[in-house]
């Protein structure tokens, strides 16, 4: 039995014999990895010299994941999958052409849109008992067998034009901050975040004394560019700017690393709308979230 890591060095198990890491020493109980649903055996792919980071992929089951990689695509076009393949693969389950996030990180699945009945079979067997599923695009139909709960506007904005600099009251939340973090959420409601979201990319928050009262960070990561999520300020801190200025903030941090910042929120949110445009963003893209769980 061989080991080898996956991009971000989560430890994965081939071969027939018994194995332990060359690097840790550390012996594997099993092999199935946490990433998968239960019971179903984890494997990797290789795709030869220069790969990375499509090397390495956690695949859920003995199929080669299918990546999109038309010519003319665009990251953008399907964020969550180009994540999953590159910055965020440590975090990545597949199956065939679904990807989706570990889901103590997020709920999010990578799909194409023209789903087959096998894309569908693979979405069920990487769909948590319970969970439902946020399908982009238009005219997404699920099969006999599952169940749409509702459609959502949904609305993605280029913010290459935004204008970025450093919040000096900002400070770096960390895992410690997480209650916190998530009980702003709880009473905010700026979108999915679970306890292990903070791990996806920067978070900054802004405190009045111990007090966390505004926050924004880094959620997914296609190829060269950064999407800003969970901007929200406790309702008693709204109208004095922290969510422009941590969404600026934010944003600089991106482009320090030469990337260009992206959000996303629902058609019915305007206030959101509205600051977006103010801030120099510009709508690209808008489509329809269909949430759906199997019936």
């Amino acid at each position: 039995m061989s080991i080898r890591y996956v991009h971000g060095g989560v430890p994965v198990v081939d071969g027939a014999s018994a194995g332990r890491t060359a690097s840790s020493g550390l012996t594997l109980s099993g092999l199935t990895t946490p990433f998968c649903p239960s019971g179903i055996v984890a494997s990797t792919t290789r795709r030869g010299v220069g790969a990375d980071p499509y090397s390495g992929l956690v695949q859920c089951d003995d199929r080669v994941p299918v990546i999109p990689t038309l010519p003319d695509a665009h990251p953008l076009d399907d964020p969550i999958r180009s994540s999953l393949v590159g910055a965020h693969s440590r975090f990545a389950e597949w199956r065939g052409r679904i990807a989706r996030y570990h889901p103590e990180v997020a709920g999010f699945f990578g799909h194409p849109e023209d789903m087959t009945a096998e894309d569908w079979a693979d979405l069920g067997a990487l769909l948590p008992v319970g969970e439902q599923a946020a399908l982009r695009g238009d005219g997404i139909t699920p099969p006999a067998g599952w169940r749409v709960l509702d459609r959502i506007g949904l609305l993605q904005f280029d913010g290459s034009a935004l204008v970025v600099e450093p919040e000096p009251t900002a400070q770096v939340l960390t895992a410690d901050d997480v209650p916190e973090m998530l009980d702003l959420v709880h009473r905010t409601r700026p979108g999915p975040f679970r306890s292990r979201t903070i791990e996806m990319g920067t978070y900054l928050g802004v405190r009045d004394g111990s007090r966390l009262v505004a926050m924004a960070g880094e959620r997914m990561h296609p190829d060269s560019w950064t999407e800003i999520s969970a901007v929200c300020t406790d309702p008693e801190y709204r109208g004095q700017g922290l969510a422009t200025r941590l969404i600026r903030a934010v944003g600089y941090g991106i482009r320090e690393r030469g990337e260009v910042p992206f959000l996303h929120t629902s058609v019915t949110n305007t206030r959101a709308v509205a600051l977006y445009d103010t801030l120099g963003f510009v709508l690209r893209r808008q489509t329809t979230l269909t949430i759906a769980e199997v019936a």
